[in-house]
């Protein structure tokens, strides 16, 4: 029987994933998850200790996309996790720094972040769901991006037929190489636009374009709709629940921990997609004994997790961290509907409350369900300089500012707590996305170069390759140079899309 799929919020669609996928977004502004979350047992994951990544991601897509077929599954396997797109051929490589701790690399795609495991597979995932279901519609990506996910969608999706995608991000809210990454891009069904304010703004302007009714009417007389390749897309999703199994696999193959072992993962976190895919992961039956939130200065969810209080309405940080830079956490609404057991009207009531008053808060039945998983903690920028010193002295090992905030949270939990298990910390970029607070950390004389040349000179002082993507950015030439308003990305889209 087909798993079906439903909206966090009060509409009554019921739908198989395909479809879920193609719409990216409920009617009812709501986010699609599967009405169950499939098992796995122990003997199934020691089936998966010594496969490859790519069997291991077919295993874990079929229990969720049961309505594909298996050679549907395979075929958007083996073009989005090859040699072609992945410099690693584990994919998602284990570093192993001691005897209780690892990095996750998720780092080896074609953009150098963890985007790049989903955003490689999505456009198979969304065209096969177009075939599958006989639509022959243009597909409209719209993407909100506080850095990676928009250069990681744009490599994704650039010249897939039937798709156009058009990426906004907040104007000095990103790394100059993120900016640079995204305003080369390469593709004639692309476009990227600056929006001047912080990434809230970005997702609120795109959200709104998805509930504008007059917006989706012109879009149907061109034969277009919209979806997403925001992680409110569960096929963004779903593809990142595969490196939860991945690394725990391999920490059992390696020795480092017997079958059954739980074990702790600390996830740097923003829109929370990230550290969802690792609920799941624990929900479905891998042995994940606490998942750790790691945030930065904008440390709304940590206050969220530790008293059930979520107030938007804070001081924004622009930190050395600036994929983490956010206040309204997208999948942070999935979680509270599986925890409060499916109640729409509750998830309603709260994502109306915090669009209306910029809060919520919720029952301490609720907060102790969250925080029978969950613990939360943030570092600053000082911190995040500190601990990348630290572990590039200590362990021989570079880096980034977002793997610095979970490193520096999971000492803090550790001094807390005093919990030993085994600890995988999951690495969301490579350093050099973010040269300048990287070269700040281990070259004394940082501030003599551009943050441009710094990537040279972090290569000379660590050793650590340049990965071609980011390699002599300044070169390439600028196709997106425009900057709007955020009252503008209706009519900024339509221009693109010549409604």
């Amino acid at each position: 029987m087909s798993l079906k799929y439903i909206t966090t919020r009060e509409g009554s669609q019921v739908i198989d994933s395909s479809k879920a996928i193609l719409n990216g977004l409920g009617d009812d502004g709501g986010l699609y998850l599967p009405t169950e979350i499939p098992e796995v047992s122990l003997a199934d994951i020691s089936d998966l200790v010594d496969a490859s990544y790519q069997d291991k991601a077919k295993f874990v897509l079929k229990k969720f996309l049961n309505d594909f077929t298996d050679e549907e599954i395979d075929y958007c396997v083996s073009n989005a996790y090859n040699s072609n797109t992945f410099t690693d051929a584990n994919i998602t490589p284990l570093h192993v720094l001691n005897h209780k701790s690892a990095v996750l690399e998720l780092y080896h795609g074609p953009t150098s972040a963890f985007k790049d495991v989903a955003l490689q597979i999505l456009p198979y995932l969304l065209t096969t769901s177009a075939k599958k279901n006989n639509d022959n519609r243009t597909y409209v990506i719209l993407v909100a991006t506080s850095g990676d996910t928009g250069k990681a969608a744009l490599e994704g999706f650039k010249d897939v037929p039937d798709t156009k995608i058009m990426v906004f991000y907040p104007n000095n809210g990103v790394s100059l190489v993120q900016k640079l990454q995204m305003i080369t891009q390469l593709g004639e069904n692309v476009k990227v636009v600056a929006v001047d304010g912080n990434f809230d703004d970005t997702q609120t302007g795109v959200k709104k374009l998805f509930g504008d009714l007059d917006l989706i009417s012109d879009l149907e007389t061109k034969n277009h709709t919209f979806s997403s390749a925001n992680s409110i897309n569960w096929g963004r999703l779903v593809p990142q629940i595969v490196y939860y199994f991945a690394s725990y696999c391999d920490l059992v193959k390696d020795g480092k921990i017997t079958l059954g072992d739980r074990i702790n993962f600390t996830v740097p976190t923003g829109n929370f997609g990230n550290i969802l895919a690792g609920y799941y992961a624990k929900r479905m039956g891998l042995p994940v004994n606490r998942l750790i939130c790691a945030a930065n200065a904008n440390d709304v969810l940590k206050d969220f997790i530790n008293t059930g209080i979520y107030n938007r309405q804070r001081h924004f940080y622009k930190t050395v961290s600036p994929s983490m830079d956010i206040l309204i956490s997208s999948n942070l609404e999935r979680l509270l509907f599986i925890l409060s057991g499916g109640d729409k009207a509750l998830i309603s009531s709260l994502m109306s409350s915090l669009k209306s008053t910029g809060e919520y808060r919720v029952s301490d039945e609720l907060l102790a369900k969250v925080q029978s998983v969950f613990s939360a903690n943030s570092a600053d920028d000082l911190d995040t300089i500190e601990t990348i010193k630290r572990v590039f002295i200590d362990f021989d090992y570079l880096i980034d500012t977002h793997t610095a905030v979970a490193y520096k949270v999971y000492e803090k939990y550790l001094e807390s707590t005093g919990d030993n298990s085994f600890n995988v910390i999951v690495s969301t970029a490579s350093p050099y996305k973010f040269s300048g607070a990287v070269a700040e950390a281990i070259i004394d004389n940082y501030s003599d170069f551009s943050e441009l040349d710094l990537l040279e000179e972090i290569h000379r002082v660590s050793g650590v390759h340049i990965p071609k993507g980011l390699y002599r950015l300044e070169k390439r030439t600028v196709r997106f140079d425009e900057s709007i308003t955020k009252d503008n990305m209706e009519s900024s889209l339509r221009d693109y899309l010549g409604l």
